[in-house]
């Protein structure tokens, strides 16, 4: 793969704009990387990316994304351990089995499963969210939901080298009726453990790219810190409005693709 600069550039510039919005929307940011790697390299004339390779790239990019986002929200107080804890686990061991397996899936295979995620993640933010903002040590919620949800997408985000927090999110504000900034922040660190299992079972299945990782990597780590000081500030009916806006694009993208 030609490493010239222009690549390099493009490259940079994804894996910024992608951390970037997972920082402040607290998504791991593959359900904006993973289109904009696979059309935009070609789009400008540079060799394209396989459904493989992105999805590993991707892996390795939300791995140092969500540490860098979790850091910057350390000290707020909103990530909520219990919650963590019960979703963490599952998808973590989901993710990894997912991300192994895709091993053996057609590239058109990993291309239909993102793009149910993203549909089903689409659907869910348009739902009304009924999670009040208060306290988040406070917070009840149904843990067998909230176990069984994240086993079930840490297997099929860690085909698509996702942690699975596009989906994760929604999970939290539409069924488990989490408040809008303890789900972002608490699915910071959920999607920062689930990246551990995607990230070994892309490197176990022999697709990880070096350099475009380590681009992205660099990127993540100056792009998503910046995005979740800015996501503390913003109006919560902003930030879902932004979330769900940048998903349903990404969906309407995907399909667009696939059926076309």
């Amino acid at each position: 793969m030609d490493l010239d600069f222009g690549w390099l550039l493009t490259l940079f510039a994804i894996g910024f704009i992608g951390s970037f919005i997972s920082g402040m929307v607290g998504i791991g940011g593959s359900i904006i990387k993973y289109p904009m790697l696979l059309y935009i390299p070609p789009a400008l004339g540079f060799v394209a990316f396989t459904a493989q390779e992105v999805s590993a790239v991707s892996a390795v990019q939300v791995f140092f994304a969500t540490i860098a986002g979790v850091f910057a929200y350390r000290k707020s107080g909103l990530i909520n351990k219990q919650l963590v804890l019960y979703m963490g686990i599952p998808i973590v061991i989901g993710s990894f089995v997912g991300g192994y397996g895709s091993k053996f899936l057609p590239d058109s295979a990993i291309n239909l499963t993102y793009a149910v995620l993203a549909l089903v993640a689409a659907i869910m933010m348009f739902l009304p969210k009924k999670g009040q903002e208060g306290d988040s040590a406070k917070l009840q919620f149904n843990k067998m939901i909230a176990g069984l949800s994240a086993a079930v997408v840490g297997i099929l985000s860690g085909v698509v080298g996702a942690a699975g927090a596009f989906i994760t999110v929604p999970i939290m504000l539409v069924v488990l009726k989490i408040p809008t900034r303890v789900a972002i922040a608490s699915s910071l660190a959920i999607t920062f453990i689930s990246s551990i299992g995607s990230t070994a079972g892309k490197v176990m299945g022999g697709h990880m790219l070096l350099v475009p990782s380590i681009i992205m990597v660099v990127a993540s780590i100056i792009g998503s810190p910046i995005g979740a000081k800015i996501g503390q500030k913003l109006n919560v009916k902003v930030l879902q409005m932004v979330l769900a806006v940048l998903i349903a694009a990404t969906v309407v993208k995907i399909w667009w693709g696939i059926l076309s």
